[in-house]
C-alpha cells in the first residue's frame, strides 16, 4: 500500500466490535500464507456480526468487500488476541478502519501484518456516517472527507506506523531499511 488517499464506501459499526466478530474462532485453522486460504480469510471477514446488520460486508457469493473503510466506535478489535483479524479485513479488501480507540493488540496486529490503516479519530464519525456513504481518506493530512458534503474531517496522524504498513508489515519494512537480511 504507497498510495496516501483511499476513496471508498464506508461499512459503519459500532463500539466494542471484538475480534469473533471480525473473524470467529473456528476459522483460525486458515493459513493466511496460502494463498486459497487467505482469500477464504477474506470471504469471512465480519461474518461473526449479529444478526441485526441488515448488510453484509461480504455480500453472498462473494469473496471481497464493496467496504474498502470500516468506521467503528470505540475499542475496536478488542477480545483475543489474533493475527488473523485484521489479516481477514486485508483480504477482504478492507484498506483503513477508522475508530475512536483500538484494542492494542488489535492496532499492532494491523501495523505489523501491514494489512490495513488502524486510524483513530476524536470524533464518533460512527455516528454520523451510514454504511454505503463515499468518503476520501488524506493519511498524508489526516482527514476523512465525505464526499456528498465536502466535510472535512480530523484523523490522528499514524506516525511512523505509516511506514511499516506501506511496506506490507513489520517484516517487510526491517528487510527495506537493512535492519534484517533477505
Amino acid at each position: 500500500m504507497a498510495e496516501d488517499t483511499i476513496r471508498g464506501k464506508v461499512f459503519v459499526l459500532g463500539d466494542n466490535i471484538d475480534t469473533d466478530q471480525i473473524i470467529p474462532a473456528q476459522y483460525l485453522n486458515l493459513v493466511p500464507t496460502i494463498p486459497v486460504e487467505y482469500e477464504k480469510l477474506g470471504s469471512l471477514a465480519l461474518c461473526g456480526l449479529p444478526d441485526e446488520f441488515k448488510t453484509r460486508y461480504i455480500a453472498t457469493g462473494k469473496t471481497r468487500t464493496e467496504f474498502p473503510i470500516i468506521i467503528g466506535g470505540k475499542n475496536f478489535g478488542c477480545g483475543s488476541s489474533r493475527e488473523h483479524a485484521p489479516v481477514s479485513l486485508g483480504a477482504a479488501g478492507c484498506r483503513a478502519v477508522i475508530a475512536n480507540s483500538f484494542a492494542r493488540i488489535f492496532f499492532r496486529n494491523s501495523i505489523a501484518t501491514g494489512e490495513i490503516y488502524p486510524v483513530e479519530t476524536v470524533e464518533e464519525l460512527n455516528k454520523i456516517l451510514k454504511t454505503g456513504d463515499e468518503v476520501e481518506i488524506s493519511l498524508e493530512e489526516n482527514t476523512l472527507k465525505i464526499v456528498s458534503s465536502g466535510k472535512i474531517h480530523k484523523l490522528e496522524p499514524l506516525g511512523d506506523a505509516k511506514d511499516v504498513i506501506r511496506a506490507g508489515g513489520i517484516f517487510n519494512h526491517a528487510r527495506k531499511s537493512g535492519m534484517i537480511n533477505g
